[in-house]
């Protein structure tokens, strides 16, 4: 029985979504649990997968057409099922085709003595039956017989050509798993074998033109020449660079920087892991007592947890902490809610699951959505001090560098400390400077005497 692919509800704020690109094509062979094709919102991006095993019969939105919740996006089919096409679907939204009640897939009655092949002609049983035998796709069958009709001599020819074919094992099966014509690859192999990257390269040409295309670059910059390289602006890229560019344009940012002793903060977590280095269900890390720490500012300093929607300031009586997240694909920044309200080990716990849904792309709108305020930590680079941009619709968000240890002055006397840079950006439309480095202030002697979150 077929199965009509919805746009899914990532979040409970989700309304639409975008098909950013499929991973197999129409006619392609997918097990339960492959990836079908990635959705994009405003927030984020996330693979879908094969609910079944299957074929995908049919897709029926394209890349970058944006639909709603649940409009259908394409039909698996169970393989060997018949059944019609929806027309016009790929050129119009999915929501359209759902409206006009024609999304679902009808089943045909075609006899089987006269039922049509994957290229639209007629096969004969004993050519349906001689196929099954040899493991022939009739898909790439030339039927000789009257009107296109296969025959048992086009099987036959066909099984003959692919036999002559030279394919490595693991070749073979990644070929059978997509679906592909066999015969329509190139081997680079010894002796012309197709080998697995021949496969790739046939599944994935846009990857292996990159490639091509870096290669070409580097030949030419070793001849005294280079050529610009072209990379489309999409996916994960494309969502991060609108919302920064618009919160430049719809926000008058201003950052003030200040440096923290953060020796106190330092010692307790190196006697944490100490005590606790058996244990990986105890971890502990400068980000998470950060969290603790900006979270209790935030509360002495209301007015800095605030949204502003260009309207209307909202005040937040709860702190949902913004952590941003490093991924080789971008930033993103996943919500730890009600942070003000977790003690620090709970912090650490929290922050650690979503840091890893990041990495492993499991985040939902959901878990990307209601932030008040952000953390994020360049501590493991040389940076001390740099320009954060504000989450759109956010009044603060606090940059942090490196820890490095300095020569201080304490009580007339130069010591070794633990210092921080802390650098604070904010919405000046939403709040003022002084109030601002306040916020700063009591966060700098939260850092510096982490006894005083205790009260």
């Amino acid at each position: 029985m077929s199965i009509e692919l919805a746009m899914p509800k990532l979040g409970l704020t989700m309304k639409t979504g975008k098909v950013s690109k499929w991973f197999v094509a129409e006619g392609a062979a997918v097990k339960q649990g492959d990836d079908l094709f990635e959705v994009e919102t405003d927030k984020i991006t996330n693979k879908v997968e094969s609910p079944a095993n299957g074929v995908l019969f049919q897709i029926m939105v394209q890349p970058k057409q944006e639909v709603p919740v649940g409009a259908v996006l394409g039909i698996l089919a169970e393989p060997g099922e018949t059944i019609t096409r929806v027309e016009g679907a790929s050129d119009s939204p999915a929501s359209a085709v759902a409206e006009a009640g024609a999304s679902k897939p009808q089943k045909t009655n075609v006899p089987a003595a006269v039922q049509p092949s994957s290229t639209g002609g007629i096969t004969s049983p004993a050519a349906r039956r001689l196929a099954r035998e040899l493991g022939v796709d009739l898909g790439g069958v030339a039927g000789s017989g009257p009107d296109g009709r296969i025959i048992e001599r086009d099987v036959q020819a066909r099984h003959e050509i692919i036999g002559k074919i030279k394919i490595t094992p693991l070749a073979a099966v990644v070929v059978a798993k997509a679906g592909l014509d066999i015969s329509t690859l190139t081997g680079t192999g010894e002796g012309g074998k197709i080998v697995r990257e021949d496969v790739d390269r046939a599944l994935h040409p846009e990857k292996f033109a990159a490639v091509t295309q870096a290669a070409d670059q580097g030949a030419a910059q070793s001849s005294c020449a280079s050529e610009p390289s072209s990379v489309p602006m999409e996916g994960m890229r494309k969502i991060i660079a609108d919302n920064m560019l618009g919160s430049l344009q719809n926000s008058a940012q201003l950052t003030l920087v200040s440096e923290a002793d953060v020796t106190s903060c330092v010692n307790i977590i190196n006697d944490f892991k100490a005590r606790n280095k058996k244990n990986k269900d105890f971890r502990l890390s400068m980000n998470d007592v950060l969290i603790l720490a900006v979270a209790r500012a935030l509360k002495k300093h209301p007015r800095m947890n605030a949204t502003f929607d260009g309207q209307t300031i909202t005040r937040h009586a709860e702190v949902h902490m913004g952590v941003a997240v490093a991924l080789p694909e971008g930033l993103m920044v996943p919500v730890l809610h009600h942070a003000d309200r977790l003690p620090l080990l709970e912090i650490a716990k929290e922050a650690r699951l979503l840091a890893g849904h990041a990495r492993k792309g499991e985040l939902t709108p959901d878990d990307m959505s209601g932030g008040t305020f952000t953390i994020t930590n360049m501590a493991h680079s040389v940076v001390d001090f740099f320009t954060p941009i504000l989450k759109p619709g956010e009044t603060g968000i606090l940059g942090v560098g490196r820890v490095v240890e300095k020569p201080v002055i304490r009580d007339g006397a130069v010591v070794a400390r633990s210092m921080m840079g802390l650098s604070l950006t904010f919405d000046h439309r939403v709040e003022d400077g002084a109030p601002a480095a306040e916020f700063l202030k009591t966060l700098v002697e939260y850092l510096a005497e982490p006894a005083l979150l205790l009260f």
